[in-house]
């Protein structure tokens, strides 16, 4: 026979505590295997549930991270990137127009005859470092930097350099002025800064010197500027200062119309102006002659030995004695 078929229950009804009590007390064998048919897969289908919503809670926000990061790339990453390639390209473009612009200048300056090249070479650096500077301030603008704060930076940096080095500023100010006026240039035989030699370089800060010894002087362009400046070099010739003294029973006219006839025939010696032989001086040993003889200023040191050897030469073929200094002899009590 079939078991009574149980009661319909209205889910909505109440129940009462003390016949789920008795229900639950009275149960028969089949009543637990009914319950944990039915409540053992309802508690792993919680948990089950739960697990799943955690893991769609942890995609979601990994998702959501890298929606985050793939904005902010798209947004800031490609703004940024912009304005490497820009300040790049900037870069690029700015110090090939500034080779250029300071290579016109320098050409431009060197065709000039009277600007000297050591002149066009110094206005292309300075101006070549002008540029670049203001090539730095324009790339840094690119990326939002204001450059106000950073020419008000510079100019602290200039006042600490300038207190720091005041003495390079002080060369560095000489070396712009010597530019300017130019005293002299490369190549020219001065005395400058007590060095008296050639000029081969004129410096920033210093100028460089081969004294005729062959010894490399480098003078600071303040102390050059600050002191007198001789060059021998500004005109085509230049005088030789010589002397000669000759006895006092020899004839100054005679013997300076032979040293003008013997200077004459040295090589390198100008004929205009001609050379100056006069009488000088007289002294015990006799008259004392003046011989100058012009010479241009790459010959003056040949000139001014030939001319010594032939005051020697000439003297002596005329049979001039040689000067002596005339002493006294005292004889006492005789």
């Amino acid at each position: 026979m079939l078991p009574p078929a149980s009661p319909l229950v209205d889910p909505q009804s109440p129940v009462d505590p003390s016949e789920s009590r008795s229900a639950d007390s009275g149960a028969t064998q089949d009543g637990p295997l009914v319950r944990s048919r039915f409540s053992l897969p309802s508690r792993q289908f919680a948990c089950q549930l739960h697990v799943h919503s955690s893991s769609i809670n942890d995609t979601s926000e990994g998702i959501l991270d890298l929606e985050t990061i793939r904005a902010f790339v798209m947004t800031r990453g490609i703004d940024f990137g912009t304005k490497v390639v820009a300040a790049i390209v900037l870069w690029i473009i700015g110090r090939w127009a500034i080779n250029i612009i300071a290579g016109l200048l320098r050409k431009v300056l060197g065709r000039n005859e009277r600007v000297d090249p050591t002149l066009a070479h110094y206005l292309s650096s300075i101006l070549a470092a002008v540029l670049n500077l203001l090539l730095v301030l324009a790339i840094l603008q690119v990326f939002g930097v204001q450059t106000t704060s950073f020419a008000a930076l510079l100019a602290g940096l200039g006042l600490a350099i300038g207190t720091a080095w005041g003495g390079l500023l002080a060369h560095f100010a000489a070396g712009v002025f010597m530019q300017v006026l130019r005293p002299f240039k490369v190549g020219d035989f001065v005395t400058a800064g007590g060095v008296t030699g050639t000029v081969k370089e004129l410096g920033i800060f210093g100028t460089t010197i081969i004294s005729p010894d062959n010894v490399v002087n480098i003078v600071g362009n303040n102390k050059i500027f600050s002191d007198t400046i001789s060059n021998y070099s500004a005109t085509p010739v230049r005088r030789v200062e010589l002397t000669a003294k000759i006895a006092n029973g020899v004839d100054p006219v005679d013997a300076a119309s032979r040293l003008r006839e013997a200077i004459a025939k040295i090589p390198n010696v100008s004929p205009e102006p001609a050379p100056d032989v006069e009488i000088l001086s007289f002294t015990p040993e006799g008259p004392l002659l003046a011989v100058r003889p012009y010479t241009n200023n790459a010959s003056y040191w040949q000139v001014y030995f030939d001319t010594n050897r032939a005051i020697v030469e000439t003297f002596r073929n005329a049979g001039y004695p040689t000067p002596e200094t005339p002493s006294l002899i005292r004889r006492v009590g005789s």
